[in-house]
């Protein structure tokens, strides 16, 4: 009943800030207080930009049905709970979101502090408002899930949501007609030899005509990146040589020579940061030679105390000599060129292979039975418990082949003799078309 009360009161409280703000034309969307119910800011601020024709606002606490939505522009906003600003899912189908729109949802967005899904279908985005949504993301304090399918742009923006700062957990980006040139973008947003993306876990890159090239950019990605998870390439045009090199990142690989170099950085840096360390804790641990015990206030014996049991937090080495993610308290990915399992062999340095992808859909493309082979040979590099857990085929064997569908864990499955001794927690789903 207090949480009502308090949120009654924010309310009241931003409708007499907001009073007679559609009436006065000195009032701007800077000025106006979004209160955090979406049924009074939404309309609120499309009039303040001058709106005559403004979409209706449907809140619901079940899912809404996305056909009700397509009759007529209406923003949907699913809720939590029964109080009005719980919204934990804004949805918007088969309407035009206008650089207006796009600026009330950038000022309104913030203020819901429960919202944790944005979903964009066929909106008709521009390359303009995507780089504005990366920065409303950012300042959203549990958006973590963002859907843009349908929504094709000239300038294949869509890489900056996946920036190195992104905090986005989940991305879709079905059906945007991305093609190479947004894969090569794309990959090179989830990894470089000096940068990676930390938080992404999941993300959908289904029907955007992405071929062999694109299908290479993104393995380049998948090197160095060690959060994603969940990868969908499904129903894209990617052939046996694509598939392979999304294959050999699975296993291990040589570093180039600008991976070799990013390398020797970051260990250089280690060291530094560890000498300083030391030197740090060596000074504050070192006695004076005229120091003398202090006096015990309690009238003890003033006996020399255990260093190992009275440790003081001061003690430690300073905030600026410590990595970020020492500072704030949060488990950040270490850079996988500094894995302690990189071996170096014949001349070359080799890191073991991404084992953070656990699942993959290759479905819908034109992969043939040349690439099992290959696939299956890489998956028994994998360590067990780690690595791929589902991988999802469709293999091309001839136009006379019947459709079939097998599924079965790696080394129990009777489909190929390379199956034995492999990831036994990874499953195959392999369709023979």
């Amino acid at each position: 009943m207090s949480g009502k009360r308090a949120d009654k009161a924010k309310n009241k409280k931003a409708d007499r800030g907001n009073a007679g703000a559609e009436d006065d034309p000195s009032k701007t969307t800077d000025d106006y207080q979004c209160c955090g119910n979406v049924e009074i800011d939404f309309p609120r601020l499309c009039a303040l930009l001058g709106m005559n024709d403004i979409p209706a606002v449907k809140n619901s606490k079940s899912k809404i049905n996305a056909m009700t939505l397509w009759r007529k522009p209406c923003l949907c906003a699913e809720l939590e709970s029964e109080d009005p600003c719980s919204v934990k899912s804004i949805k918007i189908f088969g309407w035009k979101v206008d650089e207006l729109i796009a600026q009330v949802l950038n000022k309104m967005l913030p203020s819901l502090s429960k919202l944790q899904s944005l979903q964009l279908w066929q909106a008709r985005l521009s390359d303009r408002m995507i780089i504005s949504l990366k920065n409303t993301v950012c300042v959203c304090a549990n958006l973590r899930s963002v859907i843009l399918e349908g929504n094709p742009l000239p300038e294949q923006s869509y890489h900056l949501l996946l920036s190195e700062d992104s905090v986005l957990a989940q991305l879709s980006l079905r059906h945007n007609q991305m093609g190479d040139e947004g894969a090569r973008l794309i990959g090179s947003a989830l990894s470089t030899p000096t940068s990676a993306n930390k938080n992404l876990m999941s993300l959908n890159l289904a029907f955007n005509s992405i071929g062999d090239a694109g299908a290479a950019y993104i393995a380049q990605g998948l090197r160095l990146n060690r959060a994603l998870l969940l990868l969908s390439l499904s129903n894209n045009r990617i052939g046996d040589t694509g598939a392979a090199h999304l294959a050999k990142t699975l296993g291990e690989f040589a570093l180039t020579h600008e991976e070799i170099i990013a390398r020797r950085k970051l260990l250089l840096e280690k060291d530094q940061t560890a000498s300083m360390t030391l030197g740090s804790v060596s000074l504050q641990d070192t006695p004076k030679k005229d120091e003398k015990p202090a006096a015990n206030p309690a009238g003890g014996t003033g006996k020399k105390e255990d260093p190992k049991t009275n440790k003081k937090y001061t003690d430690m080495p300073c905030a600026a000599s410590l990595p970020c993610h020492h500072q704030t308290g949060l488990v950040e990915i270490e850079s996988p060129l500094l894995d302690p399992a990189v071996q170096h062999r014949d001349g070359q340095v080799i890191l073991p292979g991404n084992t953070a992808l656990a699942y993959l859909n290759l479905s819908g493309n034109r992969i043939t039975k040349q690439l099992l082979p290959l696939l299956l040979t890489i998956l028994q590099t994998q360590p067990e418990g780690q690595g791929l857990r589902r991988l999802c085929l469709q293999v091309c064997y001839s136009q006379h082949t019947h459709v079939s569908c097998v599924y079965g864990r790696v080394g129990h499955t009777h489909t190929n003799t390379h199956t034995q001794n492999m990831n036994p927690n990874c499953v195959i789903r392999v369709q023979a078309i």
